[in-house]
């Protein structure tokens, strides 16, 4: 599978700085998240620039957090899915959000992803972009993301057509599922991202930052990333790593790592 580089993995970088070191490595594909998109000057600006250095928009990070379903929730996401249209990408990750502060009614807030997947879809839909739910790994159920495992997002996906809501496999939330490959190969057609990093211990405090880089953890890479080419899914592999010690790397320098670790456990870019 070809190798993209989501923005998030080179915090500090620009979106030109990271669409440059793409190019200079041979990397075709980028996974921008919105902020980085803003700041260079809009979606338009960004897919003119990317456009520029040959690279496939491969996904845009993020809408969701719609689980309180208010307004201003969805108007957001509208947004997002205007943001994926301007970039060139069919493909909008969702982190649909956690607990309503103050609430412990999970079922309560997953039904309003459901909610809030039928207000979006024809929005989106009519813009040739695909709603990506992303489960996240159990830990991060109060705060971001009710939809844990790749069954559930799956549940949620169903009601609509394939084109319509995708799911992303990602290794760091899924590869624990003893359920996982049944998953992926109930998932054909429908896997819109294939995110990778390893899982490393211990966690550091902070959760969210302890993702490393392929084959520095505990994840097998080799038969999810079979399991998802057999699914079906011919995209790019992108790496999105959350870690306090490569963000504070020289970009230039976790852009070859990446690249490296990419030859060695996934294939050619």
């Amino acid at each position: 599978m070809r190798l993209s580089l989501n923005t998030a993995t080179v915090k500090k970088a620009t979106l030109a700085q990271a669409a440059s070191l793409c190019a200079e490595h041979g990397i075709t594909g980028i996974g921008p998240w919105r902020d980085v998109v803003e700041t260079a000057g809009g979606a338009k600006a960004a897919r003119r620039l990317l456009d520029g250095y040959g690279l496939t928009v491969t996904s845009l990070c993020r809408g969701g957090f719609f689980t309180t379903f208010t307004a201003e929730a969805l108007a957001d996401n509208r947004r997002a899915v205007e943001e994926a249209a301007d970039l060139g990408t069919s493909e909008l990750v969702l982190v649909v959000g956690g607990l309503a502060p103050g609430s412990k009614d999970l079922p309560a807030a997953r039904a309003n992803v459901a909610r809030a997947l039928e207000q979006l879809v024809p929005y989106a839909s009519g813009l040739g972009v695909r709603l990506a739910i992303e489960p996240l790994h159990p830990m991060f159920c109060a705060d971001r993301a009710v939809v844990s495992t790749l069954g559930q997002a799956l549940d949620l996906a169903e009601p609509f057509a394939p084109h319509e809501v995708g799911v992303v496999v990602d290794t760091y939330h899924v590869w624990w599922d003893p359920e996982l490959f049944g998953q992926i190969t109930r998932a054909a057609g429908r896997i819109s991202a294939y995110q990778v990093c390893d899982w490393v211990v211990p966690l550091p405090a902070d959760m969210l930052l302890g993702r490393g880089h392929v084959g520095d953890g505990h994840i097998d890479f080799a038969p999810i990333t079979e399991a998802v080419r057999q699914a079906g899914y011919t995209g790019h592999v992108e790496v999105e790593i959350f870690n306090q010690s490569i963000w504070d790397t020289d970009p230039a320098e976790t852009v070859k790592t990446v690249v490296d670790r990419h030859l060695t456990h996934l294939g050619p870019l």
